[in-house]
């Protein structure tokens, strides 16, 4: 489990570090879409959605604006759509490991931005998918604790 960042340290030189170590982590990786705080050892409430994943999903028209990497500081997740889908997902901590996992097709989240700056936003498809299996990797689960048909 990860732990709550309290608002006024935020702007730190610390929260900035991590941000930025996540930044060249995820921007190492040419098949990352996401990566968690948690994944660098740092037990903390961060992801960040990479910059590249914007624009690569057609349910996501507003998504396609976003011009950097997404910042989420103390993510919730808000709602969660009645519909689910099954969709293959892999991830950074378990390389080359692949399974489907059944996720609501749409989600809404609450966070901070890198800025202090309190935001909610909606997701759909894939960037749903990937704010789920992020905000999974902040409460201790990966996606093999809950996929089928897993493969490497």
């Amino acid at each position: 489990m990860s732990s709550t960042i309290p608002t006024t340290k935020i702007k730190t030189p610390e929260i900035k570090n991590i941000i930025s170590l996540l930044k060249s982590a995820i921007d190492s990786q040419s098949d990352a879409a996401a990566i968690s705080a948690v994944q660098i050892g740092k037990p903390i409430k961060l992801f960040i959605i990479s910059k590249k994943v914007f624009g690569t999903d057609s349910n996501n028209s507003k998504e396609t604006k976003i011009k950097g990497d997404l910042v989420f500081i103390n993510p919730k997740i808000i709602k969660v759509s009645k519909p689910k889908q099954l969709l293959e997902e892999g991830c950074l901590s378990v390389r080359y490991v692949y399974g489907k996992v059944l996720r609501p097709e749409k989600v809404a989240i609450e966070a901070y931005d890198e800025n202090g700056k309190k935001f909610s936003r909606g997701f759909s498809g894939l960037l749903a998918q990937i704010v789920q299996h992020e905000v999974d990797h902040l409460n201790g689960i990966l996606f093999t604790d809950k996929a089928i048909n897993l493969q490497k």
